[in-house]
């Protein structure tokens, strides 16, 4: 689930430029302008659009369309043909080498038939670069415009101003790109022109085939290399300039070589969550990347069925935008005065790409009927199977519950025998001192006896079974763990006592019985082992709480350190004279006593310490003694 999850991050990243871009389908336009009919001929234009084809067909683009001496109306058709491509692409990529031109801060393209005698006629012979920027816009992932288009502009020379305040700037204008993950890359920074070259290709174009397509190069740095290679070759007189902006991480026009992806676990629920991550997502990618970790089961048959779903959406979307064009090419057709004939045509596209429209309505809907269909059917399977398990855990809880009763039991069972064993033994150890007892006082008088050897001397009887809560309760007290009676009652406060031993001497003796094991085993403790408190006004000295004594003028203050006396001077006398007798002021409230503190000292493994003022000690039987504060 974890391995799926990254992954969906991972597409997802790449849909917001926050990732690497591994695009589905890429598209190119490549336009050289070279043969101009009304000014000098431009020699590496069309040499520049054949390399740049060759190095994006060779990095493996869907589609790359060569166009070379385009008219006008050759121009816009050649970008209306490729809007219907970069339609549903992932990336969209136009190239233009030519002649370009800037008019009141508007980039326009130059196609070979334009004479562009006064200025007015740019907005006719020429396309504007916004042109380009509508005709790549619904690429989902990249948009890039490369323009080796800032050449000395020939026609500004002869082109006649019709009105004295339209600028024609020298190159072309700096532009900003309204749309997000767009790209405009100039040969030459805004307002300077580029160098044709005196070699095959355009020093930008040459730089351009050797760094762009570099796979897992980001285009940022690529331009960057661009850059560098251009002002190298150009002694520094022409910069390449890039404008619009991407993401924070790396965005390849060419992906790297994917890596492979570890496995996803096969559990049932894990693929569950991963569909339901993948379902909020909603995105091809996504399905698709969840169908490569899990291409078999269920919830594969319902991702496929997301994927028609999407296919149906994106097929109804085509359709819809494909009818909104037709309807403008036939208003456009008819306002131009076109013929019948090509009116007829752009209605009969009309029909049909509003019939196709709701054939996609038809079959989104089908599919949307199929996914709801697969949810219901994985929701009563899941229902069940959670049912059963249920039912298994209910059942191996039941069998756990027993066995602990059981192994209760024989423990208990146990402790029984062992105490029955420990009375025997005291009873006939008993009854065999009553008989030497009885023995030694029938026999006469007479020498002393030697000695019995030290191997035949009796071993101490283990105390009685009756004995051992008063003796345990007696070495407790002994190492500072117990402040209760010796009473051989085995009972609450007896068990905290052993339980604060446990805690203080990291034993796990069971608190519950005074067992022989735990009287042996705080027997063998010969040092204190729980702190020592001592009340107000006394401090710990070793295993004894000793008063504290004050040099004169100090006492013993509320955090139990000594402090100096404040002591009050008497008030100097003073005469009164007589005066009428006045009334009665009521008398001020007596001021609130000071509060002290308990005066108690908290002893631990780490030392000991006074209790801040408005605390107190506490016991607990889990975590022992500690301070307490209001």
């Amino acid at each position: 689930m974890r391995a799926l999850g990254a992954l969906v991050l991972s597409i997802c990243s790449v849909l917001w430029f926050g990732g690497p871009v591994h695009a589905e389908k890429r598209v190119a336009l490549v336009i050289g302008n070279s043969a101009y009919e009304n000014v000098s001929r431009l020699g590496n234009p069309a040499n520049d659009a054949a390399a740049m084809t060759t190095t994006l067909q060779q990095a493996g683009f869907d589609v790359v369309e060569s166009r070379h001496n385009l008219k006008i109306s050759e121009m816009r058709r050649a970008f209306r043909d490729f809007a219907d491509k970069a339609r549903d692409a992932d990336v969209a990529v136009v190239y233009y080498a030519g002649h370009g031109i800037e008019v009141d801060g508007t980039n326009y393209l130059i196609p070979v038939d334009a004479a562009l005698e006064r200025d007015l006629d740019v907005y006719d012979e020429a396309l504007p670069l916004d042109r380009i920027l509508v005709t790549i816009e619904p690429a989902r992932q990249l948009r890039l415009v490369i323009l080796d288009a800032c050449r000395d502009n020939p026609f500004s020379k002869t082109m006649k101003r019709t009105l004295a305040s339209r600028a024609i700037g020298r190159g072309l204008a700096k532009v900003e790109p309204t749309s997000p993950n767009t790209l405009i890359a100039f040969a030459s920074k805004a307002g300077s022109t580029a160098s044709d070259g005196d070699s095959k290709n355009s020093p930008f174009t040459s730089a351009l085939v050797k760094h762009i397509t570099t796979p897992g190069l980001d285009l940022r740095k690529a331009f960057g290399y661009v850059r560098d290679d251009v002002l190298r070759n150009t002694g520094n007189k022409q910069e390449p300039y890039v404008y619009g902006s991407l993401g924070g991480d790396d965005v390849p026009l060419v992906p790297a070589k994917p890596t492979t992806l570890a496995p996803a676990p096969s559990n049932q629920a894990d693929m569950r969550r991963d569909y339901e991550l993948a379902e909020r997502v909603g995105t091809r990618d996504v399905w698709t990347a969840f169908l490569a970790q899990y291409p078999e089961g269920l919830y594969a048959s319902l991702a496929k069925g997301q994927l028609n779903k999407i296919a149906a959406e994106e097929a109804r979307v085509a359709a819809t935008e494909k009818a909104r064009l037709a309807q403008e090419e036939k208003a456009r057709l008819a306002a131009e005065g076109a013929k019948a004939n090509e009116q007829a045509r752009a209605a009969r596209e009309a029909k049909a790409a509003e019939e196709a429209r709701v054939a996609a309505e038809k079959q989104k809907a089908i599919e949307a009927a199929k996914v709801e269909t697969e949810r219901a059917n994985t929701a009563a399977k899941a229902k069940a199977a959670s049912e059963a398990k249920a039912a298994s855990d209910a059942k191996a809880a039941e069998e756990a519950r027993i066995a602990a009763e059981k192994q209760k039991a024989i423990e208990a069972a146990r402790v029984l025998e062992a105490e029955r064993a420990s009375a025997a033994a005291q009873a006939k150890l008993a009854e065999q001192n009553a008989q030497d007892t009885k023995a030694q006082d029938n026999k006469p008088p007479g020498p002393v006896a030697a000695l019995m050897p030290s191997e035949q001397a009796v071993k101490p009887a283990p105390p009685a079974a009756a004995d051992i809560p008063r003796l345990l309760q007696t070495e407790l007290r002994r190492v500072g763990c117990s402040q209760g009676a010796v009473d051989g009652d085995w009972n609450a406060a007896s068990q905290r006592s052993l339980a604060l031993f446990n805690k203080n001497a990291g034993t796990r003796l069971d608190v519950k019985v005074a067992s022989l094991d735990a009287l042996d085993m705080v027997k063998g403790r010969t040092a204190r082992i729980c702190p020592l408190i001592c009340d107000h006004g006394f401090k710990a000295d070793g295993e004894t709480c000793t008063r504290i004594t004050c040099k004169p003028g100090y006492e013993v203050g509320d955090d139990n350190t000594c402090q100096k006396t404040e002591v009050k001077k008497p008030a100097r006398p003073v005469a009164k004279r007589e005066e009428p007798a006045a009334a009665p002021k009521p008398a001020a409230s007596a001021a609130e006593p000071k509060t002290r503190a308990s005066g108690q000292v908290l002893c631990d493994p780490q030392g000991c310490r006074p209790v801040a003022q408005g605390c107190r000690i506490i016991q607990n039987t889990t975590i022992g003694q500690r301070q307490v504060c209001n």
